[in-house]
């Protein structure tokens, strides 16, 4: 299973000639404009870079040893931005006050890019440690560059791309250092949304806990010049560090890595998470319904003929008129013969032990079956601990929700990510970040956009899916209202997947 979450950047390769037209915006008859300095970029695999294996390695131990020279990696107990304590530290910032390490540093790069025989455009350094590495490499090789924007400026173009580029150019992304893959499909979805095609990345730095894999299931292939595992080697060979502090980062390096070994899924990603991505992918669907129905017979109903078009199933069970433990069972039987979640709306928003005992007591035992439940941040990390305490157990997951301000948005991020062994995503109206373990849902999902008499707001798919960002369309009244629901809930799959499709640069199927 690949191309699940977020932007994946995958297109044709092809070289160019010097007086390729360069410009963003050129003539759409295809009609070629001269620009001076666009040159070709095109790598053959010669016996020289071939030869780069041994040489490399001995040039990259060389590295490793002055990297720890300058502090760019040292070593005792240091707070990531995760909240987690690492024994190690990386920080290639140092790499800018030593224009001798700096050139080294780019030598191996340029020399990894011709040892793969990679094609592309333009290069792009991933703001803002990388950008000084991919300046110097294209300076010194005469290679064209765009750069990056963390955000746009309110004044003159305000693009977040600078450059000169055109629609469909490949592009070569740089990095000093790659964790889960994150800070490279950030900079990718800009570089995408732009119509650049992104299919590989270099990076100084693997830390071995998941990048390469995370980021083959968005359609790029990463190029590391050195792994943790080689960093602790040569290191521990130069009495640099003992065999104690070695085993402490392998060990910490194992218990945080992002993707599982061969699996199509980050480890990180409890099982309701996963299993519905693999749902997404095998149905071709990014379609929950919303059932929000009365009677429990209809809701059966609802269940057996859009099962197969559905990843998910929204439910409202205290809406019901004639609830019965029974009614679950059959609910429960229905999602594992049409291979769909449940998802129960239902909310929770109050203190930690109240949360708890709603979710695994009362009448509807909610914890029992529903896969999905959703929650409001307002209470605080509370709610969140109260709903893992009863759910986590039983491999359940948690949606944040959203509130209509984005001002805070930061706020339920960050408790999402304080809590992702519960927490797999949320229920808001764009994406909230490109952390690509969570999973965004979006309701109010028709056709046709606007709104009813009761205040009710409604998006297209088109402009939740491609637009917003968002991964899952849940969509209501837009089925339920319809006199062939099977009919319309086929319209919805179809315009959800293809929107999707066209986000993550594949053609619709």
């Amino acid at each position: 299973m690949a191309n699940v979450i977020g932007c994946a950047f995958q297109g044709a390769l092809f070289s160019f000639s010097s007086g390729n037209p360069a410009l963003r915006g050129g003539e759409e008859d295809g009609s070629k404009r001269e620009e001076p300095g666009y040159k070709k970029v095109f790598f053959k695999q010669t016996s020289e870079a071939r030869g780069y294996g041994e040489r490399g390695r001995r040039f990259t131990d060389s590295l490793i040893l002055k990297l720890h020279d300058v502090n760019g990696v040292k070593f005792g107990e240091y707070k990531l931005k995760s909240g987690l304590l690492a024994p190690i530290y990386i920080d290639l910032r140092a790499l800018v006050s030593h224009p001798a390490l700096t050139n080294q540093v780019v030598s191996l790069i340029y020399e990894r890019v011709q040892e793969e025989g990679l094609q592309f455009h333009s290069v792009c350094g991933v703001p803002y440690t990388a950008l000084p590495l991919a300046t110097v490499i294209c300076s010194q090789h005469e290679l064209p560059m765009v750069i990056r924007r963390k955000e746009a400026k309110d004044y003159g173009t305000k693009r977040l791309v600078e450059g000169s580029f055109r629609q469909g150019d490949t592009c070569l992304i740089i990095e000093d250092t790659v964790t889960s893959g994150t800070s490279i499909l950030e900079t990718a979805e800009v570089l995408c949304k732009e119509g650049l095609k992104v299919t590989d990345a270099v990076v100084l730095m693997d830390r071995e806990q998941g990048g390469v894999e995370m980021l083959a299931l968005k359609g790029i292939k990463l190029h590391p010049i050195i792994s943790i595992s080689q960093l602790l080697r040569v290191l521990q060979a130069a009495e640099r560090i003992d065999a104690q502090t070695a085993q402490s980062v392998h060990r910490f390096i194992q218990d945080n890595n992002s993707p599982k070994n061969g699996s199509d899924s980050p480890a990180n990603l409890h099982p309701p998470a996963s299993k519905l991505l693999k749902i997404m992918e095998e149905k071709q669907s990014n379609l929950c319904v919303s059932a929000d129905v009365t009677n429990s017979e209809e809701l059966l109903q609802l269940a057996e003929s859009l099962g197969p078009k559905i990843c998910m199933l929204k439910t409202h069970v205290d809406i019901l008129e004639d609830y019965t433990s029974a009614f679950i069972q059959k609910v429960q039987a229905l999602a594992e013969k049409h291979d769909f979640l449940i998802f129960e709306d239902r909310k929770f928003a109050d203190i930690r032990n109240t949360v708890k005992h709603q979710y695994e007591g009362g009448l509807y035992q909610i914890s029992s079956w529903s896969h999905i439940v959703n929650a409001h941040a307002v209470p605080g990390p509370g709610v969140v601990k109260g709903l893992s305490a009863a759910g986590k157990p039983l491999g359940r997951g948690c949606l944040l929700i959203a509130q209509m301000s984005s001002q805070d948005h930061w706020l339920l991020v960050q408790m999402a990510e304080e809590h992702s062994d519960f927490v797999m995503g949320f229920i808001c109206g764009s994406k909230l970040t490109e952390r690509p373990e969570f999973i965004h849902m979006t309701p109010g999902v028709q056709m046709q956009a606007g709104g009813d008499l009761l205040g009710q707001q409604y998006t297209t798919p088109e402009e939740v899916v491609y637009n917003q960002g968002s991964d899952v369309i849940i969509v209501g009244r837009g089925i339920l209202a319809a006199s062939d629901r099977a009919e319309a809930a086929e319209l919805y799959r179809k315009s959800g997947w293809d929107a999707y499709r066209k986000r993550v640069g594949q053609s619709s199927i």
